[in-house]
């Protein structure tokens, strides 16, 4: 299959995402949010890869009309109400499949759709829904090293207009939520943040290196909102551009909102606050945040 040119080489994003109440609210990182998707050159698609759909397979979302996946627990009935009625792309499916031979893809015609790893960060880049959008699933089977190869692998697709953005958080530990300190990150995850900004800037391909940090295991405790940001890094790996950080900054002491971008070197980083928090009343290992 021949894929699409596009004159514009898309450039690609890691967005921490925090909170899903950030979709409903104008807060700082927000307002950054969308400050860069006015700076984005408009995509023939957008290539989403969001740790909340951490599955045993690796799959793309292949439906015309994929629906808003209300994947969490205990948030006000205005988020559950929230739409991004955006449209797919079944035939990406294909693009994405030949891109990353030998490995393997499926099409998800029926069973997913856009969670809220994508559509909490869409609805400020490009809040009109009017960009096709398809998800790739994290294979929560394979080992690190995979989706490295992965990411390095979809590269081709930025050059047929594909925008691809990575939704994470390279700092995620809801079993050390500190509710007094809603703009600081506690020392552990600053040192985990600082180290892991450094080492994708510097050596991308030297990104599961991180894993012997120190603080890995409390900055991550379960891979999915790590994973990808090694999309991101196997991206910059290949294409020898540097993962600069775009956004800086932390939530309740245990989420780094750090947003790296590809291709954007224009762009300032901006230290940001006021990120969404959770709900009351609820723990916040059980709202799949």
């Amino acid at each position: 299959m021949t894929m699409a040119a596009s004159p514009t080489r898309m450039p690609a994003l890691f967005i921490g995402h925090g909170s899903p109440m950030n979709t409903l609210e104008h807060n700082g990182y927000t307002n950054a949010w969308r400050r860069i998707g006015q700076s984005l050159p408009r995509p023939r698609a957008i290539l989403c890869v969001s740790a909340h759909w951490f599955i045993g397979a690796t799959a793309v979302t292949a439906m015309a009309r994929p629906r808003t996946i209300h994947d969490f627990y205990g948030f006000p009935e205005e988020l559950f109400a929230f739409q991004y009625p955006a449209p797919g792309l079944p035939s990406l499916v294909e693009e994405v499949a030949e891109v990353v031979r030998p490995h393997w893809v499926g099409g998800d015609i029926d069973q997913w759709g856009l969670d809220h790893g994508t559509w909490s960060v869409l609805a400020h880049l490009f809040p009109k829904a009017d960009v096709p959008v398809v998800q790739l699933s994290i294979n929560a089977l394979k080992p690190l090293e995979y989706h490295l190869d992965l990411g390095a692998r979809l590269s081709a697709l930025r050059d047929a207009g594909v925008l691809i953005v990575s939704s994470g958080n390279v700092v995620h530990n809801l079993h050390r939520i500190r509710w007094n300190t809603p703009d600081a990150g506690e020392d552990w995850a600053q040192r985990f943040d600082e180290d892991v900004t450094t080492l994708i800037g510097d050596a991308p391909g030297d990104i599961l290196k991180a894993a012997d940090h120190p603080d890995y295991d409390m900055a991550v405790p379960t891979p999915d909102h790590f994973i990808p940001l090694l999309y991101t890094a196997g991206l910059s790996a290949t294409s020898n551009e540097r993962a600069a950080p775009i956004i800086r900054g932390y939530s309740l002491g245990s989420l780094s909102m750090t947003c790296f971008g590809l291709g954007m070197d224009t762009l300032p980083c901006e230290e940001c606050d006021g990120a969404a928090v959770l709900p009351n009343g609820v723990p916040p290992d059980g709202t799949n945040v």
